[in-house]
């Protein structure tokens, strides 16, 4: 990364949504498969295995200059937590929410993940998991049901976007080599 925080990775631009239909060939995980109501202990267990990929040395190191490094790959999973928290949230109480894009990218960018700390990042991903997790916890039957739709059309309820989010974070370990 040079001095200006330019990020020289091609940014992801790929419709993630078809992890609900299919097993990932990367990480293998299959999210589709996955109960909506298991979704929060799934959370929970990927934030556990973060502060070990954080305690690494040289974490902020990038293993070549296409690749997030460890630290960064942190700093967006604690990310992801936090939006798929604001977003369930939101469609458990309004009526079919609209949610801008996101891009991971340049978040990435303004926000100088590769700068964090990670003695404070493990403890921010946790407390995001802990949230969202207690979110997914508290939906009832109908719950699952209520919907929301993307910026570019793909439409969610909240059991098919716990299920979409959580490749998200499980992708992440295996980009870091956890297995």
């Amino acid at each position: 990364m040079d001095s200006v925080g330019v990020v020289p990775i091609i940014p992801d631009t790929k419709d993630w949504t078809w992890v609900l239909e299919r097993a990932c060939p990367d990480c293998g995980f299959e999210a589709g498969g996955v109960a909506a109501t298991d979704v929060a202990q799934h959370v929970l267990d990927n934030a556990a295995a973060w502060p070990a990929v954080l305690a690494r040395p040289g974490v902020a190191a990038r293993p070549s200059d296409d690749r997030w490094s460890d630290l960064e790959y942190a700093c967006h999973v604690r990310d992801v937590f936090r939006l798929a928290e604001l977003r369930i949230g939101r469609m458990l109480t309004e009526d079919g929410p609209v949610f801008a894009n996101w891009d991971q990218d340049e978040t990435a960018v303004e926000d100088r993940y590769a700068e964090q700390d990670p003695a404070a990042v493990g403890p921010e991903l946790r407390e995001a998991a802990e949230r969202l997790a207690a979110l997914l916890q508290g939906v009832d039957t109908a719950g699952w049901e209520r919907g929301g739709t993307r910026s570019d059309g793909a439409s969610f309820t909240v059991a098919t976007f716990a299920r979409y989010v959580i490749h998200d974070p499980v992708h992440h370990l295996y980009d870091v080599g956890v297995t």
